[in-house]
């Protein structure tokens, strides 16, 4: 009878000390990270976090580009990425032009505003670095035009370190994206991924889909200095990239891992392109599209072709190119060989719903007085203010009279 009972005792202990072991050795192979551990696995080998745990987070927004469509898309914006993390910071780095007085918008914004920079625009030097590296072919304004965007994320990037360094703390994310994309859902915390930059897949052009990224502040700083990296692989043999070719290279050189998911928003242009496209052309996805369309460019148009046309038309293009995912009705197609048509606001305004139609109309008939205001409501929300004042801004953008 003793030995049997001692033997069961034994047998308890030795399981309760294996039990301890094990939560000892995960808890040891997580302690590198302390924010890591405040998020619960969700799904054997993917870390998935817990929406009101990614909230508490310090997550920086950084939105770069010019404002060419901004009524259109701030308010996609507004609503599908800055109000799901409204403890975040909000970055702003644009170009000063006619549309700037659009970024107005931004003072519904949620967020606290970290930093706003909006400069006169300049030629930046060409080094033979650069032009070595760099590819002049489908930028539509050759190297400069390539340097121009690296200089807006990589900038996004310092004034968020500035900000760091005044407030001494760290962030855990950063989300940078265009301000023309335009959102038909929600940023969702599935997006964040420790130890790995998200891309979305599709329109990855030979190298990786830049039209948005996420990631920690490691990944973050290596994906965002496009610039400064230009040099070391410069150095590593690497010439005439694209833009896309570049950013792949830049984070594979660095060891930095990345990740592909379908993101729910879509590039504003007013470029054209052909139609059909052929296999290096560019589909134009109608507003109407149901996505995600991750990036892809769209425009609102009366869809031209859907169904089993664009199945027709997807199957010709270079999956490694131009093309995004189509399969469920996921797109549908414009003509985008000429001007947006006659009548796209109406096209908008009914796709998008009353509340983005009642801003893109309050931006059309906005005076003068009222961008004044409007910018200046924004300015006194901002931590950083780095821009010519409110009236010289409007009146890029409006006469006086």
């Amino acid at each position: 009878m003793y030995s049997l009972s001692h033997h069961r005792h034994c047998r308890l202990l030795f399981l309760i000390v294996l039990s301890l072991s094990s939560i000892i050795f995960f808890s040891l192979d997580a302690s590198f990270s302390p924010f890591f551990l405040n998020f619960p696995f969700r799904k054997a080998g993917n870390l998935v976090f817990d929406k009101d745990e990614l909230i508490r987070s310090r997550i920086a927004v950084c939105l770069v580009g010019g404002a060419r469509r901004f009524e259109l898309t701030g308010p996609s914006i507004l609503d599908m990425v800055l109000k799901e993390y409204p403890n975040s910071d909000l970055f702003l780095h644009s170009p000063l032009d006619k549309n700037t007085f659009k970024f107005s918008l931004l003072k519904l914004a949620p967020n606290n505003v970290a930093a706003v920079r909006l400069f006169y625009p300049a030629p930046l030097p060409e080094n033979q670095s650069y032009v070595r590296v760099l590819t002049a072919q489908n930028s539509p304004n050759g190297i400069q035009g390539l340097l121009q965007y690296f200089n807006l994320v990589e900038g996004c990037l310092t004034m968020i370190k500035s900000h760091q360094q005044k407030n001494n703390f760290t962030y855990d994310w950063i989300i940078r994206t265009r301000v023309d994309g335009y959102w038909n859902g929600p940023l969702g915390p599935e997006n964040f991924v420790p130890r790995h930059y998200l891309v979305p897949p599709g329109s990855s052009y030979g190298g990786l889909n830049d039209r948005l990224g996420i990631g920690d502040i490691t990944t973050s700083t290596v994906a965002l200095n496009r610039l400064s990296l230009i040099p070391q692989l410069d150095s590593l043999g690497f010439e005439e990239l694209n833009s896309e070719s570049a950013f792949k290279a830049q984070l594979t050189t660095q060891n930095i891992s990345y990740v592909t998911k379908r993101l729910p928003f879509c590039i504003v242009s007013d470029r054209r392109y052909d139609f059909p496209p052929d296999r290096f052309s560019v589909p134009v996805g109608s507003l109407s599209s149901p996505g995600p369309l991750s990036g892809a460019k769209c425009r609102p148009c009366t869809r031209i072709c859907h169904g089993t046309c664009v199945n027709d038309v997807m199957v010709n293009l270079d999956k490694d190119w131009s093309w995004t995912h189509y399969e469920n009705g996921a797109l549908e197609l414009c003509d985008a060989r000429e001007e947006w048509e006659d009548g796209w606001e109406k096209i908008f305004d009914r796709l998008v719903g009353k509340k983005f139609a009642k801003a893109r109309k309050k931006v059309h008939s906005m005076k003068f007085d009222e961008c004044v205001e409007d910018l200046l409501r924004f300015k006194k929300r901002t931590a950083y203010w780095d821009a010519p004042s409110v009236e010289d801004i409007c009146k890029l953008g409006f006469s006086e009279s």
